[in-house]
């Protein structure tokens, strides 16, 4: 392709641009001010808002079941989603990518709104176990004791963990048997075998037992507790599979 006609192509779409930008009409050096191609940009967002090319936070609910406000500010901070803009206070979704993200997530069997309370429920576990470690209430205390002045080195060895590892697991098949004895998979998600949540429907909640419900919290917050010091012992998770051996085979 020959310069004179390379040339020729780029005026004409500074030309189409011009038109575009509405700055047709102006000289040539003015045409294309960065305030004018800001305005420009602005106008087009606002014609592919118009088109549905866009949507707000208010409408992820239509691609996501049960999702709530703010599970925007979610899948940009957990799954990086990028294609957004804000303008004023409102902020804007890409669309095609909104559907490909909740396709995906279809594929995987994943809820992002039980997802979105599975995170959080991991990190009210974790703040827990650092609150507990630290013990901040008892820092804020005076003392309400006096030590001897030569209360010093009493102390043992770390105990054999082998014993405690032991412990741990015999509490895990307590917690399995109770699990299949009161039918607690009616009330309690497993996730990836080692983390519990107990499952809750707010139209529903009012109609079950109190007695039901304090056992699931206790179910699960013994079972995570239980599998944090798994983990911690021997660097490894344990896998708890809900359904009975029997009720495999016959699946």
């Amino acid at each position: 392709m020959q310069q004179s006609q390379i040339a020729a192509e780029l005026k004409e779409l500074k030309l189409l641009l011009s038109k575009v930008v509405g700055s047709s009409d102006l000289p040539a050096k003015e045409q294309f001010s960065p305030l004018l191609l800001d305005k420009a940009a602005k106008e087009f967002k606002k014609l592919s808002i118009a088109r549905g090319e866009w949507i707000t936070e208010y409408e992820l609910y239509k691609h996501f079941k049960d999702a709530h406000y703010g599970c925007g500010k979610f899948i940009r901070d957990k799954f990086g989603f990028s294609n957004y803009f804000k303008q004023g206070k409102a902020t804007y979704y890409n669309k095609t990518d909104i559907l490909a993200l909740s396709k995906e997530l279809k594929l995987r069997n994943v809820n992002l709104a039980r997802y979105m309370e599975l995170k959080q429920d991991q990190e009210n576990f974790k703040k827990k176990l650092v609150d507990a470690a630290s013990n901040k209430k008892a820092l804020k205390l005076k003392k309400s004791y006096q030590l001897p002045d030569d209360l010093y080195d009493i102390n043992t060895s770390e105990p054999p963990r082998p014993a405690a590892v032991e412990l741990v697991i015999e509490d895990l098949k307590k917690l399995e048997e109770e699990f299949f004895q009161y039918k607690l998979a009616d009330y309690i998600d497993i996730y990836k075998g080692n983390y519990a949540m107990v499952k809750f429907e707010y139209s529903f909640s009012k109609y079950l037992s109190n007695e039901i419900k304090q056992r699931c919290r206790k179910w699960c917050e013994n079972f995570n507790y239980a599998n944090h010091a798994l983990e911690l012992l021997t660097n490894k998770k344990a896998s708890f599979i809900p359904v009975k051996e029997e009720d495999m085979i016959q699946l």
